[in-house]
């Protein structure tokens, strides 16, 4: 069986690297090393690697301070084209913090890489079941997020991704360009030369915590980055359309109510068209209010902002980054 490397970038992040170590280092497909790239942390991350190696002996810790906000536009891409460059093996996995990983993660994403069927491989990523709050509900499937850990997913997250490092190289690595969005850029390159393979119930549990403000934070951040990187205009597009008809059917309701109903229906189905079959069966009114609430706000953080990057080209920091 080839040898097989895990890497992943941090930076203040002591609240989950030893999750993260943890469950990357024991699982039943080995792997030779799990590289962690560390952007210059202040939180105690960096100090935790370090007392860590003598626990886990292929874990390999990489403190470089170029990756980060301050030192490079794309500081997440940089992070991981310094932990892959470090690979010595061919087959690389990607993972990421504020994720944890099933014992057979490693083993599924990377089968089809193994037994030569493919040279790339998605996972994609779910909320953690165990650890999740009404606003990781509310939010997941506009993150691309599934409710379960099975079946498989399209979502080119690279918090579940694996491929050859020669295909890595042929595509000159993730972009050093933005601040978010590096993984669906390398997926766009990467797709022009070889087929991506869509591994089974290989996602990564992903525990956001998030309240409304931070659900909302994180969906403008990701705007922003479209609108800087000049991508996803189609959906800036329908977004706005969907601001003006709300507009629109609240201006006409004195003469008549039928927009504005025919609009709420269409809201529902927004809402709840991604994962109704996992999440409709289960969820309880509040559940179902606060998804209903947070797709009604989507369609108004997402235009504004992407707008905004698109205007001023400039990202928003994350909280690790600030």
């Amino acid at each position: 069986m080839p040898p097989v490397t895990v890497t992943a970038t941090v930076l203040n992040e002591v609240e989950e690297v030893a999750g993260l170590v943890a469950t990357l280092t024991r699982q039943t497909l080995a792997p030779k090393e799990v590289i962690v790239v560390d952007g210059g942390s202040t939180d105690g991350t960096w100090e935790w690697l370090e007392a860590a190696r003598s626990k886990y002996p292929n874990l390999i810790a990489i403190r470089d301070e170029s990756c980060n906000l301050k030192a490079s536009r794309g500081p997440i891409a940089r992070g991981r084209n310094v932990g892959i460059a470090a690979a010595t093996s061919q087959v690389v996995a990607c993972a990421d913090a504020g994720c944890i990983y099933g014992p057979e993660w490693l083993g599924r994403l990377t089968a089809p890489i193994l037994n030569g069927s493919a040279e790339y491989s998605l996972g994609g990523s779910c909320i953690d079941p165990a650890d999740q709050t009404i606003w990781d509900l509310a939010s997941a499937p506009f993150f691309g997020l599934k409710q379960n850990a099975d079946g498989t997913t399209k979502s080119c997250t690279a918090r579940s991704m694996a491929f050859r490092k020669d295909l890595w190289q042929r595509v000159g690595g993730f972009p050093e360009t933005s601040f978010l969005g590096e993984d669906t850029m390398f997926d766009l390159q990467v797709r022009k030369l070889v087929t991506p393979a869509y591994a089974e119930r290989a996602q990564a549990i992903y525990r956001p915590r998030h309240t409304l403000p931070s659900a909302l934070s994180m969906m403008a951040r990701y705007g922003v980055a479209d609108g800087v990187l000049g991508t996803r205009r189609s959906r800036l597009l329908r977004n706005l359309l969907r601001c003006v008809a709300e507009v629109v059917a609240i201006v006409v309701v004195p003469r008549t109510v039928i927009p504005l109903v025919a609009v709420l229906l269409l809201e529902i189905y927004f809402a709840f068209r991604l994962d109704w079959s996992s999440f409709g069966k289960h969820a309880t009114l509040r559940q179902m209010g606060a998804r209903l609430l947070y797709s009604l706000l989507v369609p108004w953080i997402v235009t504004w902002n992407q707008a905004v990057g698109e205007l001023t080209k400039t990202n928003r920091p994350n909280r690790q980054n600030a």
